[in-house]
């Protein structure tokens, strides 16, 4: 399989809830229109807590400094695992189990700290911009590695980016974080580009008004009734949403596009307080289990907590999976 570095250079951000106001117009360029804005990497993710949002560098000049923003210090770059060197733009995601073993678990051992992404067309790893020697260095031997330029790839060269200095293996067991598990049940399904402007009014009502009351409250049961949820992504032309089957009703099914078999997906949240950014081995954590069980998933990190989306079938023996991690780590 090759490795992917996108060209894309990325930041990390969140925005308050009740600061949601200042960014609408910028937000809904990005969303709704983008042929007007230089951004090509869009993601908007609402949780209860704030919206997430993940974009390139010509994207995050769009959004003026304020008190509701907080910034990743951080630039990210992002990866991208093509099976045998072929876009995977047009299938479903490879899924972040069939790539924990070869890329989230070594990462993780070498001391690199991981966003996820998945999208309805592919998964996205984001590393840190100056964690890239590293991420080379120990990927090199399972993966043919390029990087685009002008968008063309060429071959990554190791030596030339690492001057010698590589992380030390990560010695210490990494925190084993609470899980909890809504009872929402969500799709996974993208849009034709051309049918955005059809569900523009559903799409801002969802987005902006639906809950428009801030949600102080970080959800603490294990077994909540529900939570608020949703993931749009715009990049490279292709859209990506995640939403509960409730929300999924207020669009017009016929220009919705979902696997033929119409699965629905539960979620495991990861984290009982806020995760940061610094920490090794979350997604690897959740994905590694999940891959030895040979458990299908998808994976969305935001600002504070991290998602993964299981079969709906499979969410009892997910929750087993894990339950039995954590308490081997006690």
């Amino acid at each position: 399989m090759d490795l992917r570095i996108l060209e894309h250079r990325v930041r990390v951000l969140s925005i308050a809830r009740g600061g949601l106001w200042l960014y609408t117009h910028p937000l809904l360029k990005m969303l709704l229109l983008p042929q007007r804005s230089r951004c090509k990497f869009f993601s908007l993710t609402e949780t209860p807590e704030d919206y997430t949002v993940i974009l390139d560098e010509e994207g995050f000049k769009e959004l003026p400094p304020s008190e509701f923003l907080q910034v990743v210090d951080s630039t990210w770059l992002v990866l991208n695992v093509l099976s045998n060197g072929s876009s995977s733009a047009n299938i479903q995601p490879i899924g972040v189990t069939k790539i924990a073993k070869s890329v989230i678990a070594p990462l993780a051992e070498h001391n690199v700290s991981v966003l996820m992404l998945s999208t309805y067309q592919t998964d996205f790893i984001l590393v840190r911009e100056k964690d890239l020697p590293v991420v080379i260095h120990t990927l090199e031997g399972e993966f043919d590695i390029y990087k685009e330029v002008n968008g063309e790839p060429v071959p990554a060269n190791c030596e030339e980016a690492s001057n010698g200095f590589l992380k030390p293996k990560q010695t210490v067991n990494a925190t084993v974080h609470p899980v909890q598990s809504p009872q929402n049940r969500f799709c996974i399904l993208s849009v034709a580009p051309d049918s955005l402007p059809a569900i523009a009014t559903i799409l801002i009502d969802v987005l902006f008004y639906s809950h428009s009351t801030p949600k102080d409250t970080v959800p603490s049961s294990q077994d909540l009734s529900s939570i608020t949820f949703f993931a749009f992504s715009l990049i490279e032309g292709y859209i990506s949403i995640v939403m509960d089957a409730e929300t999924k009703k207020k669009f017009p099914s016929d220009l919705l596009l979902t696997s033929s078999s119409g699965e629905l997906w539960r979620m495991v949240r990861i984290g009982g307080q806020p995760l940061g950014f610094d920490e090794c081995g979350i997604v690897a954590q959740i994905a590694e289990p999940l891959a030895d069980a040979d458990i299908s998933a998808y994976y969305i990190s935001t600002f504070n907590f991290d998602h993964a989306l299981v079969p709906e079938e499979d969410i009892d023996h997910v929750t087993e999976v894990l339950q039995k991690r954590q308490e081997s780590q006690r």
